[in-house]
């Protein structure tokens, strides 16, 4: 069953197949921060993930005319997902010379505290379980990080990833089941540092 907001997804596509950019710079602004924190999330750089995500939609924008329909939300994070993998290609992990105890000592820098409900020790807790989190995710394949971000970070269903991947549900179920296991070995040691953050439990 197509929801309201898909269906005002469809109709903001088919204006900008007419050349409508400003009913496509509302698919930007609804969008953008989903496509920005997948992409993040993949190549686990700011700055790459900000060149990553224009470039998504700007890729989006030159490939309107070949949509041939289905849910757009699916389709931009798919395109987000392809232009990071081109990305870490392009890098070809030449930052990735780093160990993770090594990556583990870049934590710990001053944090602002937004919340005024929230206690600066507390903030400095939430910032370090992020930034581990992040560094983490890097440690998996990109095949299980992608499927992992989808579903227990964005809060995707299984149907949902696999339609972003075009994969089957039963292949995105076995990535996240690989890539937890190997999270969970990982903080073997430390597993209260992402309580909250993942569901390691299957």
């Amino acid at each position: 069953m197509t929801t309201a907001s898909e269906q005002d997804d469809k109709s903001l596509v088919s204006l900008s197949k007419d050349g409508d950019l400003a009913a496509f710079n509302s698919l930007v602004d609804r969008y953008e921060r989903d496509i920005y924190n997948l992409c993040y999330r993949i190549l686990g750089d700011r700055q790459a993930a900000e060149d990553a995500a224009q470039e998504s939609f700007l890729s989006a924008y030159r490939s309107l005319a070949r949509f041939a329909g289905g849910n757009v939300r699916s389709w931009l994070l798919r395109i987000a997902a392809n232009q990071s993998k081109d990305e870490l290609r392009r890098r070809k992990r030449k930052d990735r010379a780093a160990s993770l105890d090594q990556m583990f000592d870049t934590i710990g820098a001053p944090v602002e505290v937004s919340d005024q409900t929230q206690s600066s020790e507390q903030a400095f807790e939430d910032k370090e379980r992020a930034e581990l989190l992040q560094l983490l995710l890097l440690e998996l394949p990109e095949d299980q990080r992608k499927a992992l971000i989808l579903v227990d970070l964005m809060d995707h269903r299984y149907e949902e990833a696999a339609e972003v991947l075009q994969l089957s549900v039963g292949t995105v179920k076995s990535r996240i089941h690989r890539g937890r296991a190997k999270l969970r070995s990982i903080l073997s040691k430390r597993p209260e540092l992402l309580a909250g953050y993942i569901r390691l439990k299957e």
